[in-house]
């Protein structure tokens, strides 16, 4: 405590000293719900602004025993993701509390184990490889939007998007990582949701000792369902690598599964099966927790703001004009690209980028001792209207008709540096495909039932869904 002033003192650092357990929560990442059906973007913590107003844009804040320093000025938040990625990463509670579901994979890896998982995962979402899944995206969203018109046959109307989107992204993914395996893998997935949902439940008690040990209900159902889908996942990587064994097959197969099998079997590693798993749990999270979620709010956004989605339409109908959708035409849809970037200001999936210093850092004229933990709140940063304007709390897709705002270090909803999130073309291609499908054949407004009720705990959700009304296009 004593070392931490001291700190504090020497950079003039702001702080509040008495703030403990649970009240960063109330900072930085749970957002108190107060639904409305009127609907306002301004979802950004309004305690962190002010803060920022009064004591600046750097301030000490504690969590249980631990100090954290939360920054949000942006040229030193690029430095420290792109110069210093090396000597920062993920900290020691955020490995526990994620070990039980995604485990050491690419998210929570650091140093030199990052550095090869990166290598190892890396090609499976570039050029032609990346490009390859797009015929398993425009299949599936195509079977979800053929369900939507049998459900509208039927006379439903009204419809929880957020479901849909959630579904139909675990598809892709399975299909994606499992292809073969694919009814396995939607197993897998089921089981790794619940997981997903007992562990952020769980992480609330990681401060009190030997909590992790304790036999809770919690610990007993997490350790149950991790032991299940890791047996599921060595029951396929096992048949895989039987199949190379005996001659029936020269390759572990083309899915993502396949490729780090093939990797591996290349490299002669005994040690890696683990990291294989953490990989594929990692994967299932990343590709279709987060990915469900900028669906489901950019639908939400456009069903508002339908002006946008006659833009889109009318942009769809030129670049097509009557053939399927493929993926050249991706990139020239730029009034969809700026919806969606849109969205990810408002709406970032990731609100929070974590971080603990494994060395001595010195960004500018601050120094950050090595075991200090750093909280980069992008929600606030997405929401300044420092940065972005008076209309930074608005919906303006109009914003990036200059790529200088996305590429600008004021917009990190994949993070930054060479940390950034290796899938972050996969998601984006994902939500292209399935945004353009959707566009060209229903129209949609927002739902009297929708309650706009933003939620952070591991991500952004809608506490109450998003219920939109859709039409045919064909009955209009």
């Amino acid at each position: 405590m004593c070392a931490v002033l001291r700190y504090r003192e020497k950079m003039e650092l702001v702080g509040w000293m008495w703030m403990w357990m649970w009240m960063w929560m109330c900072v930085l990442c749970v957002l108190k719900v107060v639904y409305s059906s009127i609907i306002c973007y301004w979802v950004s913590p309004r305690r962190i602004q002010k803060i920022m107003e009064k004591q600046g844009k750097r301030f000490i804040f504690w969590n249980g025993v631990e100090p954290r320093l939360c920054l949000t000025e942006t040229n030193l938040i690029k430095e420290l993701l792109s110069k210093y990625s090396s000597l920062s990463g993920k900290s020691w509670l955020q490995q526990q509390g994620s070990k039980h579901f995604i485990g050491r994979g690419l998210l929570m890896a650091n140093g030199d184990d990052w550095s090869h998982q990166r290598h190892i995962v890396a090609p499976a979402f570039m050029g032609d490889k990346l490009k390859s899944y797009s015929g398993y995206m425009i299949d599936c969203t195509q079977l979800m939007l053929t369900s939507l018109e049998s459900a509208i046959a039927n006379g439903q109307t009204e419809f929880e998007i957020g479901e849909y989107m959630t579904r139909l992204t675990a598809d892709i993914i399975s299909r994606t990582e499992f292809d073969t395996n694919y009814e396995k893998g939607k197993q897998i997935f089921h089981l790794l949701t619940i997981l997903q949902n007992l562990c952020a439940r769980s992480t609330r008690h990681l401060w009190f000792p030997g909590s992790r040990f304790f036999p809770s209900k919690y610990n007993r159902e997490i350790k149950s369902l991790k032991s299940e889908v890791e047996r599921l996942l060595m029951e396929i990587i096992q048949s895989r690598r039987d199949c190379v064994e005996i001659g029936r097959s020269t390759s572990h197969g083309n899915d993502l599964l396949g490729m780090l099998l093939n990797q591996m079997h290349t490299n002669k590693s005994k040690s890696d099966l683990q990291v294989i798993m953490d990989e594929c749990k990692t994967f299932f999270f990343a590709g279709h927790d987060t990915t469900a979620l900028l669906l489901t709010w950019t639908i939400m956004l456009l069903a508002t703001n339908p002006t946008w989605q006659h833009r889109i339409r009318a942009q769809l109908n030129q670049l097509c004009n009557g053939s399927q959708l493929c993926v050249e035409h991706l990139s020239k849809l730029t009034q969809l690209n700026m919806v969606i970037n849109e969205s990810l200001r408002l709406y970032p999936p990731a609100s929070l980028l974590p971080r603990m210093a494994f060395e001595d850092i010195k960004l500018g004229d601050l120094f950050i001792p090595k075991g200090l933990s750093i909280w980069i709140p992008v929600l606030a940063i997405h929401h300044s209207q420092e940065i972005w304007g008076k209309d930074a709390n608005e919906f303006n897709p109009d914003r990036f008709a200059s790529k200088s705002y996305a590429a600008g270090r004021h917009f990190m909803p994949f993070a930054a540096g060479p940390r950034n999130c290796v899938g972050q073309g996969f998601a984006l291609m994902e939500a292209k495909i399935i945004l353009a499908m959707l566009i060209s054949k229903f129209s949609f407004t927002i739902s009297p039932n929708y309650r706009h009720a933003p939620l952070v705990v591991l991500t952004m959700k809608p506490k109450y869904g998003v219920q939109i009304l859709l039409e045919p296009l064909s009955d209009l």
